[in-house]
């Protein structure tokens, strides 16, 4: 085993593909549409719904409803806690890419 620090791990709260892609997009803008999400991540509506929901239970999104008119609309953005924590998951992911490529520059010295 290495002596090498631990990387931080990857946060569970984005662990699933519709999770990763609404943080994602979030987290480069200041607020969407429901739609918007919906079309640019292709998830489907029930799945960013309950995806949306989850991200929110945990703090990192927050949903605001309105009106656009007299037509209901729906708004996603990430909270400070949900960018930061985005934030650190990318982190943790290059981490574990750097550790990978350590070790594989390890194994090759090692021929």
């Amino acid at each position: 085993m290495s002596d090498a620090p631990r990387a931080p791990l990857p946060n569970e709260a984005f662990g699933t593909l519709p999770k990763l892609k609404l943080a994602a997009f979030l987290a480069g803008c200041a607020e969407a549409d429901f739609a918007t999400v919906s079309e640019t991540c292709q998830i489907a509506a029930p799945t960013l719904s309950k995806t949306a929901v989850a991200l929110e239970d945990v703090g990192y999104v927050r949903v605001r409803k309105g009106h656009v008119g007299r037509r209901p609309r729906t708004w996603l953005s990430l909270t400070a806690t949900g960018r930061r924590a985005f934030e650190c998951h990318l982190a943790a992911l290059s981490a574990l890419t750097e550790q990978g490529r350590a070790h594989r520059e390890d194994d090759e010295a090692g021929e």
